[in-house]
């Protein structure tokens, strides 16, 4: 073994992307002494993105007081790199770990913080600016971050709508603040999937549920997300709807695209782009990915199938060490994977793996590699 590059994404509620990456390595290195192990943290938007770009490019850390999603303040930072450039989690404001269980209520939360870092962004002469779209509670279209940059969705008494619950009552926009505003320069979100606004793969049915929405919440949301894209639809000329990635984060881009250009783009593309991947497989034998579960949706533009994509291309070895595999994960085969490995033993509770995911991580890339190196 020459060359082995570890490039993992981060075990949710358990371990970081660089952490993982740290202990499927030291393994490596361990097993084969005299190869050369790359880590390479990756993300696709979501939680790690920020501290993944950081850790690939020259800048600084910023900190901007912002709101929660449920309007309560905090401190909220994000990345200014020094090309320009600026990078935020909308995670960072609005997302799941910052509420307590009891207290998710897409139809309550709002992505107000997330618009308030964009500004700060904006007003330290940013550009580009690129967003995460990933691990938000939140299904507010992006009205709460709009209304901060000055487009306001206003119910028939000129109250502005930003949350979830109000989309049905918008009656018109106001566009007057975006004008003010006058941004010139590019936004980007950035995604891991590519679910249309609405419909059954949509923002409200698939991911509604997680962000706490019981089923006549969903219902009601999804009425919510049709009457604001019909809106916005008629204010801007565009065919909005059906783009795909329009549903990541609640719709949270949906505003952005209308009425200020933005784009929606791959969020791992964008992170392994930035970081040469494709330069780093040169020499190399083999190329370890992993996630916190593997199951279908890790096959559908999540962070490893693009890591495996794009090393099959190369002609290299694949292996997936994830923390537990779920219904659907052999799909990975046929993005050129040839090794799933779960770290989680066979009957461990989840709390109790969550609790020694280090451990596991290490004792499962271990036996793979010795599997390796006696094969």
């Amino acid at each position: 073994m020459r060359k082995v590059i570890v490039a993992t994404d981060s075990f949710k509620g358990s371990l970081s992307a660089p952490q993982a990456c740290r202990i499927i390595a030291r393994q490596a290195r361990l097993i084969f002494p005299g190869a050369e192990v790359l880590e390479v943290p990756i993300a696709d938007g979501g939680e790690g993105l920020v501290e993944v770009v950081f850790q690939n490019m020259a800048g600084s850390h910023l900190k901007k007081q912002a709101s929660d999603p449920l309007g309560r303040p905090i401190w909220g930072s994000y990345v200014r790199l020094e090309n320009g450039a600026a990078v935020i989690e909308m995670a960072a404001a609005a997302g799941l770990p910052l509420l307590k269980r009891n207290e998710l209520n897409p139809l309550q939360t709002t992505t107000v913080g997330v618009g308030e870092l964009i500004k700060d962004a904006i007003e330290n002469g940013a550009d580009p600016i690129h967003i995460g779209l990933g691990g938000s509670a939140t299904v507010d279209g992006g009205t709460g971050a709009a209304s901060v940059l000055g487009i306001q969705f206003l119910d028939e008494w000129g109250r502005g709508v930003i949350s979830g619950g109000g989309l049905q009552k918008i009656k018109c926009l106001d566009l007057q603040g975006l004008k003010e505003l006058n941004y010139s320069g590019r936004l980007v979100f950035l995604t891991d999937v590519n679910n249309p606004l609405c419909g059954p793969n949509g923002a409200a049915a698939v991911f509604g549920p997680q962000k706490g929405a019981s089923a006549d919440q969903v219902e009601e949301l999804e009425l919510g997300l049709e009457h604001l894209v019909s809106v916005v639809e008629q204010e801007s000329g565009l065919n909005l709807k059906d783009i795909p990635g329009m549903g990541a984060a609640g719709g949270f881009a949906l505003p952005f695209v209308a009425f200020m250009g933005a784009e929606i783009r791959s969020g791992i593309d964008f992170v392994l782009d930035l970081i040469d991947f494709d330069q780093k497989l040169a020499g190399t034998d083999l190329v370890i990915t992993g996630e916190g579960r593997t199951d279908a949706q890790s096959a559908m533009g999540k962070a490893i199938s693009a890591v495996a994509r794009r090393s099959q291309t190369a002609g290299l070895r694949v292996a997936v060490i994830s923390g537990a595999l779920g219904k659907g994960a052999e799909e990975m085969y046929a993005l050129g994977v040839q090794d799933l490995v779960q770290a989680k033993p066979a009957g461990q509770p989840l709390e109790q793996a969550l609790a020694r995911a280090a451990e596991n991580l290490a004792d499962a890339s271990r036996r793979y590699f010795e599997s390796l190196a006696v094969s």
